[in-house]
């Protein structure tokens, strides 16, 4: 009663104005099923076809926060790896915008690590240090100051520890040459089509950017 009475005084407490059409377009999830995306999921679907057939397909998933845009994203993960292809997931962080490279990095550093933990996949450990270690010799290993799993394929030899010098827009550009190697190599490698998620890309830093910009550029990825 006392309950009622408040909010004949106050309904502001209980009330408030929503736009509906905002919430129609919200979606509705039900432990793992995501309801009123099917349009969204059906469209990463059909970019993620194209690349299949060749073709270098970036998509963004954008929307206010709180509306479904990462269970999506896990949606068409698992629609990606049902599929037969590898998803690879990363994601940048404000507070680590000085840190180049963060979500690309992690998001290799997992694949690495995965490449490890199964058994199965050793020969494809073998073919990705080879190639690595003959397109990018020695310099090979200072992927491993960003990607320290890789050190687990390619072995213990590391060397050069003056390459990070003076010159920090240098040291990024290497690091972004041989990230674009890196991918080079995986690509040529893998039987399995790579699909690569990055969240939270509003945190990215301009490093970052480049290397996605340059990997969307090369008809070869």
């Amino acid at each position: 009663r006392d309950d009622l009475q408040l909010m004949l005084e106050r309904p502001a407490i209980y009330l408030y104005d929503q736009d509906m059409g905002r919430l129609s377009m919200t979606g509705l999830q039900l432990g793992d099923t995501v309801f009123g995306r099917n349009e969204e999921l059906s469209s990463l679907k059909e970019c993620y076809q194209r690349s299949v057939s060749g073709n270098t397909e970036f998509a963004f998933i954008s929307g206010h926060a709180g509306i479904g845009k990462s269970f999506l994203a896990y949606e068409f993960g698992k629609h990606v790896i049902l599929s037969g292809g590898i998803f690879l997931t990363g994601k940048f962080d404000q507070l680590q915008q000085g840190k180049p490279f963060s979500a690309l990095a992690s998001a290799f550093n997992e694949y690495c690590r995965m490449l490890m933990q199964n058994s199965e996949l050793q020969t494809t450990r073998e073919v990705i240090a080879s190639k690595l270690k003959s397109s990018l010799g020695r310099e090979a290993y200072y992927l491993i100051k960003i990607i320290p799993s890789l050190n687990d394929i390619l072995g213990s030899e590391q060397s050069g520890d003056t390459f990070y010098d003076n010159d920090c827009v240098d040291a990024r550009r290497r690091l972004q040459y041989l990230l674009f190697q890196f991918v080079e190599v995986l690509s040529s490698s893998l039987a399995a089509p790579v699909t690569l998620f990055l969240d939270d890309l509003q945190w990215a830093d301009s490093a970052s950017i480049a290397a996605v910009s340059q990997l969307l550029c090369s008809t070869g990825s």
